[in-house]
């Protein structure tokens, strides 16, 4: 069965999905449904959207297997960590969970494939880049940045800085996560954030800003070391403004659809217990749905 083909469900059908506040924008369901097509499996990938205040119910209505698995992404992936019976290690860093696999027993399992596919993203777009010797800056302080700031510690960053508006919520990442890892983990004032760009080997928009075309983060990405890397989260519009300024810059950039892609082959693998098969072109069929917004 090609990728183009119809998805065949039958009463079997093995049912995961993705959650979020908004959700319309995803392009979970067409990469993880064009796998399931090409692989022939019996089994189904769909979009949900729970209120933000129904989140925690939604799940554990869930609870016994009704579905295999969720994706979650804005605004729940902490609260998902919270509805977890049991996480793995880097979720449990992170203190965020982006994967939630319903065992048949009742049991929630809570992972964190962000980072990883944060990491995949830049190996494959920013070849040769090196974390271990490059300080990192991330903007925001949500679930995203959690998994950012986690991956990147474990991984050997030598300072990871996280910037927010709202400086106590950068504080508890940088505090839970510098006190398991004993690294440099640090949270940093929108006042501090020229002098980091200056230093900063690597720069993340782990905010939502951009989404659908709006302006970025207003960080002065020109102020940035040339052979700096620029990542934006945010995958539509794929050039978002904040990768344009960075491009205007020289500065190799980073998009969001590639780690999209990275984190979603465990996740894949972890719903429906096979590996995502060759030679579906899944980046080519997400960039064709996004049609003008990937421009």
């Amino acid at each position: 069965m090609s990728a183009s083909q119809d998805v065949r469900i039958g009463g079997a059908a093995t049912v995961a999905g993705v959650c979020g506040q908004p959700i319309r924008h995803s392009m979970s369901p067409v990469i993880h449904n064009a796998w399931i097509a090409a692989a022939g499996l019996n089994a189904a990938y769909v979009p949900f959207a729970p209120g933000e205040d129904n989140f925690e119910t939604f799940v554990e209505g869930l609870r016994g297997g009704a579905i295999r698995g969720l994706n979650v992404t804005i605004p729940f992936k902490e609260q998902a960590l919270a509805c977890a019976d049991r996480c793995s290690d880097l979720a449990k860093l992170a203190g965020a969970a982006n994967l939630l696999i319903f065992e048949a027993d009742g049991t929630i399992v809570a992972d964190n494939t962000d980072g990883p596919g944060l990491i995949g993203a830049i190996a494959a777009q920013a070849p040769g880049f090196d974390l271990t010797t490059s300080p990192v800056v991330i903007l925001g302080a949500g679930g995203a940045a959690r998994g950012a700031a986690a991956a990147l510690a474990l991984a050997g960053a030598p300072r990871v800085s996280i910037v927010n508006r709202t400086f106590v919520r950068a504080e508890a990442i940088a505090t839970s996560i510098a006190k398991a890892k004993g690294g440099m983990v640090e949270a940093a004032s929108e006042d501090e954030l020229d002098a980091l760009l200056a230093q900063a080997g690597l720069v993340i928009n782990a905010t939502s800003l951009g989404l659908g075309g709006g302006a970025g983060p207003a960080a002065r990405l020109e102020l940035t070391p040339k052979n700096a890397v620029v990542v934006d989260m945010v995958y539509k519009p794929l050039r978002t403004e904040f990768l344009r300024r960075a491009e205007a810059a020289g500065r190799r950039t980073v998009d969001g659809l590639e780690m999209l892609l990275r984190q979603a082959v465990p996740s894949f693998e972890a719903f429906f217990g096979v590996t995502p098969p060759a030679g579906v072109d899944v980046r080519a069929l997400a960039l064709a749905q996004l049609g003008d917004a990937a421009t």
